[in-house]
């Protein structure tokens, strides 16, 4: 009989220089990480001799930061570790302290959970030397560890005194090529930006102020919004002063944020200035204390770019390089409470001060009018106060309905151009709605008021208000106007001839988009005739509307080429027209267009020419 093969359990092997290589280029941004794991290590350490001791004092508990150029060392008065810790939690890669039996539960409390911050150290050292004695364990002796980065390490008990009081120094020799991070300016620096809003005392020295010295205070005054003011007025501009200090700009105005289910705090910064539509803006995220991110764009929605937000959270959890937020239903929820808390401010500012609400629109309309399409309550309370383009200049659309019985709207920018002058001279009230979400928006307006009334603009509405001319002008022109459509024809463009104002407007071109388009369909059906696809087109196809050159006999240079009696002549000036027409449409010219205004500049120049000799 065959006995079965049994296999052995095996043990994976870790290369710890290629788990360094890979945190370093695909975990962490930078290498300046390992002071923040370093600290981040210590706060947590901290956060359980507090748990073991809760009657001790406030600030009895710190961390002190050391650097002078030879050496790097954060020295905590945490709870510190044995040397079964040690041998548990520094020699084994992935596994957290904050695991240990008697805080797991805690485990909520602490910044760090993922048991790989010191392995940071050795992106910028080839040595780390750890000091630590426990203070779970009376009389515990101090235990020594010196990890090495080719993978080994050792680990010795020292006696009592070789730390006299529990908790833990980490100690760093830089490698010559880490002095970009390890310099004394640089440490001091990084402590600051990392640990500015820790609620330990944290302290650097340099070791310039000689030994037993104590260091400078790294965080000396709590977070802003967590000191008193005398009164409201200071509050505010000392939350502004923050924001200016931390973004680099002065904030139309500061929003205060407070979300005690999730231990959040902080500050919204209004940006002075517009906001390129798209470009979102990343925020400054603290999670208890410790810098996260600076560029965290998930803790607000994608409409909020006209506030730079820097917060503190109790609850929110950190992705395992602590650099981002984990995307989960806490951070959905707190994405949607401080959306509310923006609508908010909004809301007031539209109540009770007209004037932050006019310097807030002049700036941020377009991220107004994006929360708008999708939130009602913003669009009944904002929509009356939002700029537009009209025919009427730049105005709200409060204003333009109250002076326009019916309000028309474009469906692009180009339609707007073409026809702004003219509509204006005949008293009808247009709103260029080819910028985004404003026609939407524009036609929501009965919504807000209900008398209102909103109405697509086409060519028909237009021409309708051109004024005929009399019927011996109109015969006098008809040889003219015949020769111009014949020369248009290749446009699909008809011809007519009109009185409106401004007479210096020699021509209007009224041709739609929507028209440009089935005009086009309809050609290559034609040129697709027989095939399939000619087929598919064919189906589609309906009668394609004509563009409409109307000349303005107003207009002197009309009224002198209409009596052309050259065809030639008569034909190259109708060419003319229909050239500088498209042009002040705006819109992106044919290639047969661009052909055409070359061509028939050049026949006038020509015929100038000739006449003249």
């Amino acid at each position: 009989m065959t006995l079965p093969h049994t296999a052995a359990d095996r043990t994976f092997q870790v290369d710890l220089r290629g788990l360094v290589d890979l945190l370093s280029h695909h975990l962490y941004s930078s290498p300046r990480v390992y002071l923040r794991e370093l600290m981040q290590n210590a706060v947590d350490a901290l956060t359980a001799r507090h748990a073991l001791e809760p009657d001790a004092p406030t600030g009895a508990f710190g961390v002190r930061l050391y650097a002078d150029g030879a050496v790097v060392r954060v020295e905590d008065d945490g709870v510190g570790l044995t040397e079964a810790d040690v041998h548990g939690f520094l020699a084994t890669i992935g596994r957290s302290s904050k695991r240990a039996e008697g805080i797991a539960e805690q485990r909520g409390d602490f910044i760090g959970q993922f048991g790989i911050g010191l392995l940071s150290c050795f992106l910028v050292a080839d040595e780390i030397h750890v000091l630590s004695r426990s203070a779970r364990t009376p009389g515990a002796p101090a235990v020594e560890w010196r990890g090495r980065g080719d993978g080994s390490y050792t680990v010795r008990t020292l006696p009592a005194d070789a730390r006299p009081r529990p908790g833990t120094t980490v100690t760093l020799t830089p490698r010559a090529d880490a002095g970009e991070w390890t310099r004394p300016a640089q440490v001091h620096a990084l402590a600051r930006h990392f640990g500015s809003l820790l609620r330990h005392p944290l302290t650097f020295d340099d070791g310039t102020a000689g030994p037993g010295a104590p260091g400078a205070a790294v965080n000396p005054e709590p977070a802003p919004w967590a000191r008193t003011y005398p009164t409201p007025g200071a509050r505010s501009r000392a939350l502004a002063a923050y924001g200016e200090e931390v973004f680099g700009f002065t904030p139309l105005d500061t929003i205060e944020l407070d979300l005690p289910a999730v231990g959040l705090k902080g500050i919204a910064c209004v940006l002075p200035e517009t906001v390129p539509a798209g470009r979102r803006h990343g925020h400054r995220v603290h999670v208890k204390g410790m810098l996260l991110s600076e560029q965290a764009e998930e803790i607000l929605p994608d409409w909020a770019f006209f506030v730079r937000c820097v917060v503190d959270a109790e609850s929110l959890r950190p992705t395992a390089s602590r650099e981002a937020l984990y995307e989960d239903d806490t951070l959905a929820a707190v994405r949607d409470a401080l959306a509310e808390k923006l609508r908010a401010w909004i809301a007031r500012a539209a109540a009770s001060d007209p004037d932050l609400l006019h310097r807030f629109l002049q700036a941020h309309h377009l991220a107004v009018k994006s929360l708008a399409v999708h939130d009602d309550e913003i669009l009944r309370m904002l929509l009356p106060w939002l700029p537009f383009e009209t025919t009427d200049g730049h105005t709200t659309l409060d204003e333009f309905a109250r002076t326009h019985r019916t309000v028309l709207v474009t469906s692009s920018v180009e339609e707007f151009r073409q026809v702004a002058a003219i509509a204006s001279a005949a008293g009808l009230g247009v709103v260029n709605g080819g910028y985004t979400y404003d026609r939407e928006l524009v036609h929501r307006l009965p919504e807000i008021r209900p008398g209102a009334s909103v109405a697509d603009l086409d060519p028909a509405t237009l021409t309708a208000h051109l004024d005929p001319v009399d019927r011996e002008t109109e015969l006098a022109a008809a040889a003219y106007l015949a020769r111009a459509r014949d020369a248009l024809a290749v446009f699909d463009c008809d011809v007519a001839l009109r009185t409106f104002q401004p007479a210096s407007a020699p021509a209007l071109l009224v041709d739609s988009r929507e028209a440009r388009h089935e005009r086009t369909r309809s050609q290559l059906a034609r040129e697709q005739e027989g095939g399939l696809w000619g087929d598919i087109l064919g189906a589609l196809r309906q009668e394609a509307p004509r563009a409409q050159l109307i000349l303005n006999q107003l207009n002197p240079l009309v009224r002198t080429a209409v009596t052309i009696d050259e065809p030639e002549l008569a034909r190259t000036s109708a060419e003319a027209l229909y050239g500088q027409a498209a042009m002040l449409s705006r819109r992106p010219l044919r290639p047969a267009e661009s052909s055409l205004i070359n061509r028939s500049f050049l026949d006038l120049l020509a015929h100038a020419l000739r006449k003249d000799s």
